[in-house]
């Protein structure tokens, strides 16, 4: 199991010393990172992760709401195989009609990331869970709509605060999915209560055991009350410890 690490989670570092960030990272252990609105900064980023022996399998960007060549070439930069969209706000995911657009203008974007021979996939947060239409959450809804190629990225987390059990979300949306984030806490929208892998309610080896397609997992913090890079520290400790004994012989 491969474990990268999203770069939003240490974004106040970022801006004020991206090289200086990486390198910390790697210190840590990571060997790969996800960047997010990697465009901007392509060069800086493309510096850094050669510099320090980081690989970017994925990464986010809007896809969505800027300009698809700028991100895709980017992506090609810096070796990013795969390119998410990591926000539609929750007003786009109350009907069956914006949903419906929105699938299809992802799948447009997939097109032209085929171009570059890069895949397209989205991330989401908690609304597209709580949100319910034609019989059931608005991600499933929005999966169903997708052209095969396209992927997604879930966050389990998120799922579990939009009121869902994520390892049966997981489980429902079977190969579409190939990465996951790995967040921890009391499950609930407080950004700042989140917590270490393996500190809070998530279930996270049941999570990763209901990916059959797993690529990837991500470890993020929206926010954390502590030092950041001891929070991405001590969740790499946890995943790279494996699963406690027993729990791997109970799935």
């Amino acid at each position: 199991m491969a474990f990268s690490v999203q770069l939003y989670t240490v974004r106040d570092a970022i801006e004020e010393d991206l090289p200086g960030t990486i390198r910390r990272l790697a210190e840590i252990g990571y060997t790969m990172a996800e960047p997010y609105k990697f465009a901007e900064r392509a060069e800086e980023f493309a510096a850094a992760f050669e510099e320090n022996g980081i690989s970017a399998p994925t990464g986010h960007a809007p896809l969505l709401s800027a300009d698809q060549d700028e991100i895709f070439a980017a992506a090609k930069r810096l070796g990013i195989g795969t390119v998410i969209d990591p926000f539609v706000p929750a007003e786009k995911w109350q009907d069956a009609e914006t949903i419906r657009d929105t699938a299809a203008r992802l799948n447009e974007a997939a097109k032209k990331g085929a171009e570059y021979g890069i895949r397209v996939g989205y991330h989401n947060h908690w609304w597209e869970l709580e949100s319910k239409v034609e019989g059931t959450n608005a991600l499933e809804f929005f999966a169903s709509l997708l052209d095969p190629e396209v992927v997604l990225e879930v966050d389990a987390y998120w799922v579990a605060v939009g009121g869902e059990d994520p390892i049966a979300v997981l489980q429902r949306l079977g190969d579409r999915v190939v990465a996951v984030h790995l967040k921890d806490g009391p499950v609930n929208e407080d950004r700042k209560a989140q917590q270490p892998a393996g500190q809070g309610k998530v279930d996270i080896w049941g999570v990763i055991a209901a990916v059959k397609n797993l690529e990837v997992g991500v470890v993020e913090f929206d926010d954390y009350s502590g030092d950041i890079f001891e929070g991405v520290a001590a969740s790499l400790r946890y995943l790279e410890a494996g699963a406690p004994v027993g729990e791997e012989a109970a799935r």
